[in-house]
């Protein structure tokens, strides 16, 4: 879930190029988990080019270890 940028948000961690949809999605939900992440720096995602919306996997950051579950499509 690594990814070049990381911010704390309202008590949860954002990893990552993590689209702004998503982030209120977190925020309006308040699911018990420790945040959200889009690993890596992959194109079309906010601020690596054009932002394609709907091609970006959004992944839990979860309390414990485990297969990723995908939190938003975007």
């Amino acid at each position: 879930m690594a990814s070049c940028h990381t911010a704390a948000v309202a008590g949860y961690v954002v990893e990552g190029h993590v689209p702004a949809p998503a982030i209120r999605k977190l925020l309006a939900q308040r699911p018990k988990i420790k945040g959200i992440a889009v690993p890596g720096m992959p194109q079309g995602s906010p601020g690596m080019g054009p932002w394609k919306p709907g091609t970006l996997g959004v992944y839990e950051v979860a309390d414990r270890p485990g297969l990723p579950k995908l939190f938003s499509a975007e």
